[in-house]
C-alpha cells in the first residue's frame, strides 16, 4: 500500500481563523500523525465497538470513490488544544487535497499510527472540528470513531517522495525513522516566493503601466490569458493537452510507466526532432560566442558554496545518496560552470565571458499534479549559456544582445516569437531607477508585456524575462529567458582582473535562448493544434519534420522507380521514405497525410514517361507537377541555416515498427 506518511508539527498560535479560538499556549508542540493515501476508492465496514462510549453506527459497508483518504492519530501531548492541533490537521489535509487534485475526504481515525494515543473524547472533538472545516469545500465522509473496522483500499500510488532522514523536533520523525515531509526538498527561496506578495501589470510599447486588471484586452487575448494565468499560480492540469494527443499519435514521444513522473520515451521520430532542436539551439550559442562546456549531472548538497546556491534557487531537487554522502541532481548548468569560472584566469578583457551546455539532463521534482506531456517534465534537456560581466552596464547591454538572440531562435525553430507573451519581473527599485531600459526592451518586443514586481528583492537576480507559449487549454510556459545575477560572482568567489590591476567579481547573465528543448517542441505541437481547430491542416515545420517527402509508387510495378526517386532525394539530404506496402494509392496518400509528410510525391506510369513528379504539397494544399530538381530546390531552400540529420528508421514502411498502438 502505497502513501504519504507525514507528522504534522503543529506551531501555536495555529490558524485560528478556522474555529475562531483562543490564542494558545506559544510552547504547545503537539505532533499529530497522519497517514494520506490518495485513492481509486476505499471500502470500510464497523464491525465491533473498540471503546464502550463509542456511538452506534450504520454497520453496512460503505464504499467512497476517487478519494484522498486520511488515516490519523491524535497524540497523548494533543489533549492540551485540539483547536490547535484540528486547525493544524485541515490545513495539511487542504494542502495534500490540491496537490492530488482530491474533490472528497475520508476521514479516517486510525490509533495504531501512535503508541501515545489522546483520550477518545480528545481525538473524537479534532475529528468533529476538521470535518466541518473542511465541510466547507469537499465531501466529507467520516469512518466510524471507535470501532474495530475491516477495510479495503485501492491506492493510486502516484509519486509522492519519501526519503529516510533525520530532522530536528519540528520535522517529521516517525519512531526511528525519519520521513520527509512534504516541501523538505524546497529550497529557501522556493518558500518564500510562494509567500511573496507580487504585483501584477501590463505593460505596453508607449510605456503606459496599468494594473493588469484595468488592461483592455480586446486585441491581447493571449495575453490575458498569460496574465492571469500567472497571477492565479495554478500549475495543475485536469485535462491531456492536444499536444499529447499528438505527440503519440505521431510515435514522437510517450510516457514512460517503468520510471518516475515526468521522464518520458522517445521513438526515432522524436528522438530526431529533439536532437535537431539541440543542434540548432547550439550551434547559435557558439556563433554568439559561446564556449561550449559539460559538467556533471549531481553534486554534493553539503558543498558549503553550493548549498547557499541551493537555498536562493527556487526549484525542488531530486536527492540521492552514494558513500553515506548525499548528492542533488542538478536542475540547470550554473554549478559546473560557475565552479569551472571560479577555477579559470580571468580579465577584463575577457568579459563577457560566455560559457554554454546543453543539459542532457537537468531535474526539477515538480508536484505531480503539474506534469503534463512535454509541457511540464521532471527531467528536461536545457541549454543553459551564462555570460560573466563586469558590471550592471556592461549587463544591461549585453541583455539586450541576448534578447534579440533569443527572439531570432523561437522565429527559426517555428515556435515564432509572434506567437509568445512576455513576462519581465523585477522589483519595484529597479523598475524606477532603470525605467527608460526596460521600455526599451518592450519596445523592441512590440507588444504589451506582464511586468511582475515585488517590494524587495528575494531572488539572486534583479532583472528577469521570459518568453511564454500560451496553449489550446489557456496554460503557459516559459521558453526563452534571461536574467541579471547580482549575487553568485561573489557566492562562488569568481574573480577577474580589471584594468587597475584589482580582483573584482562579475555579475552574471542567466540565459536559455529557447527554454528547455521538450518545450520548444511542445509548443511546436501546440501551434499546430490551433491550426487544427481553425480548420486549417497541422503540420510541422519543414526543417524538423520527420518525413519531409513521402515517395508513393502507384503499385508494386514501380516500385523500382519510386525507390530511385527516393533514394536521390535522400541523397540530396532530404528525409524521404517510401510506401512500398500493398495498399491501393488512396491509403496511401491517407497514410502519408496522417504522418503529416511535408510532400507526398506519387510515381506512375506518367511520372516514369515524362521524368517528373506528381508533387502534393501539405503547407499549401496543391499538386503541382515538377521535376525532381525543382523539388529538391525548393525543400533545400526551405530549410537553409538550419541543421540536417537522417531519419534512422527504415526508409520503407514494410519494414518499420510501430510503437505506438
Amino acid at each position: 500500500m502505497q502513501g504519504f506518511f507525514r507528522e504534522v508539527t503543529v506551531t501555536a498560535p495555529a490558524d485560528q481563523q478556522l474555529f475562531k479560538i483562543p490564542p494558545s499556549n506559544p510552547s504547545f508542540r503537539p505532533t499529530m500523525k497522519i497517514l494520506s493515501l490518495h485513492a481509486d476508492f476505499i471500502t470500510f465496514k464497523a464491525t465491533k465497538k473498540a471503546i464502550k462510549s463509542a456511538k452506534e453506527v450504520d454497520t453496512a459497508e460503505k464504499k467512497v470513490d476517487e478519494c484522498l483518504v486520511i488515516l490519523s492519530a491524535v497524540e497523548k501531548r494533543d489533549e492540551q488544544n485540539p483547536e490547535a492541533v484540528a486547525s493544524q490537521y485541515v490545513k495539511e489535509i487542504m494542502a495534500i487535497a490540491s496537490q492530488v487534485k482530491a474533490d472528497s475526504i475520508v476521514l479516517y481515525p486510525y490509533v495504531h499510527l501512535t503508541s501515545e494515543p489522546s483520550d477518545p473524547a480528545t481525538a473524537e472533538k479534532v475529528l468533529d472540528l476538521a470535518e466541518e472545516a473542511l465541510s466547507q469545500e469537499f465531501t466529507v465522509t467520516r469512518s466510524p470513531f471507535g470501532w474495530y473496522k475491516s477495510f479495503t483500499v485501492a491506492c493510486k500510488g502516484h509519486p509522492l517522495a519519501e526519503l529516510s532522514r533525520e530532522f530536528s523536533h519540528d520535522s517529521a520523525v516517525v519512531g526511528k525513522t525519519a520521513v520527509k515531509k512534504e516541501g523538505d526538498d524546497e529550497s529557501e527561496s522556493l518558500k518564500k516566493e510562494r509567500k511573496l506578495t507580487s504585483y501584477w501589470h501590463i505593460l505596453t510599447p508607449g510605456g503606459e503601466l496599468r494594473d493588469v486588471g484595468d488592461f483592455d484586452y480586446q486585441n491581447f487575448q493571449k495575453l490575458k490569458a498569460f496574465a492571469f494565468y500567472e497571477k492565479e499560480k495554478s500549475r495543475a492540469v485536469t485535462q491531456e493537452p492536444e499536444h499529447v494527443r499528438i505527440m503519440k499519435k505521431l510515435e514522437l514521444v510517450d510516457y514512460e510507466p517503468a520510471s518516475d513522473g515526468g521522464n518520458l520515451r522517445y521513438y526515432p521520430k522524436g528522438r530526431l526532432m529533439k536532437s535537431l532542436v539541440e543542434e540548432y539551439v547550439t550551434m547559435r550559442v557558439i556563433e554568439y560566442g559561446g564556449q561550449e562546456v559539460e559538467s556533471p549531472i549531481m553534486y554534493d548538497i553539503d558543498h558549503p558554496t553550493l548549498s547557499k546556491y541551493l537555498a536562493r534557487f527556487p526549484a525542488r531537487q531530486y536527492r540521492i545518496t552514494s558513500d553515506k554522502r548525499t548528492y542533488f541532481l542538478r536542475f540547470a548548468a550554473c554549478f559546473g560552470q560557475f565552479l569551472m569560472a571560479h577555477d579559470a584566469t580571468i580579465s577584463y578583457k575577457h568579459l563577457p565571458l560566455k560559457l554554454y551546455e546543453m543539459t542532457r539532463y537537468s531535474f526539477r521534482r515538480e508536484q505531480s499534479g503539474e506534469l503534463t506531456g512535454l509541457r511540464r517534465l521532471r527531467a528536461f534537456t536545457m541549454p543553459d549559456c551564462h555570460a560573466l560581466v563586469a558590471d550592471l552596464p556592461q549587463a544591461m547591454e549585453e541583455f539586450k544582445v541576448r534578447f534579440e538572440l533569443c527572439r531570432s531562435v523561437l522565429d527559426a525553430t517555428g515556435v515564432g516569437s509572434e506567437s509568445v507573451e512576455m513576462a519581465l519581473r523585477t522589483t519595484k527599485q529597479f523598475y524606477a531607477e532603470n525605467k527608460e531600459y526596460i521600455h526599451s526592451i518592450v519596445r523592441a518586443f512590440g507588444k504589451p508585456i506582464l511586468l511582475e514586481m515585488w517590494d524587495e528583492r528575494i531572488f539572486y537576480f534583479v532583472l528577469k524575462y521570459e518568453f511564454n507559449f500560451v496553449d489550446t487549454m489557456g496554460k503557459a510556459s516559459a521558453l526563452s529567458t534571461d536574467q541579471i545575477d547580482i549575487e553568485n560572482g561573489e557566492r562562488y568567489d569568481i574573480a577577474y582582473m580589471d584594468r587597475d590591476g584589482k580582483k573584482k567579481h562579475p555579475l552574471i547573465l542567466h540565459c536559455s535562448p529557447s527554454g528547455a528543448v521538450e518545450r520548444v517542441l511542445y509548443a511546436l505541437l501546440e501551434k499546430a493544434a490551433f491550426a487544427q481547430a481553425e480548420g486549417k491542416k497541422p503540420q510541422l515545420p519543414l526543417w524538423i519534420n520527420p518525413i519531409q517527402v513521402r515517395v508513393i509508387p502507384v503499385s508494386e510495378g514501380y516500385n523500382e522507380h519510386a525507390m530511385a526517386v527516393c533514394d536521390e532525394l535522400r541523397s540530396a539530404g532530404i528525409r524521404a521514405d517510401i510506401d512500398d506496402r500493398t495498399l491501393n494509392v488512396g491509403k496511401k496518400i491517407r497514410a502519408g497525410e496522417m504522418e503529416w509528410a511535408s510532400y507526398i510525391v506519387v510515381v506512375g506510369e506518367k511520372e516514369k514517361a515524362s521524368g517528373n513528379l506528381t508533387v502534393r504539397s501539405r503547407s499549401t494544399s496543391e499538386q503541382k507537377e515538377r521535376s525532381l530538381e525543382e523539388l529538391q530546390a525548393e525543400i533545400k531552400d526551405a530549410v537553409k541555416g538550419m541543421p540536417f540529420k537522417p531519419l534512422s528508421i527504415p526508409k520503407e514502411l514494410s519494414r518499420r515498427v510501430t510503437f505506438v498502438g
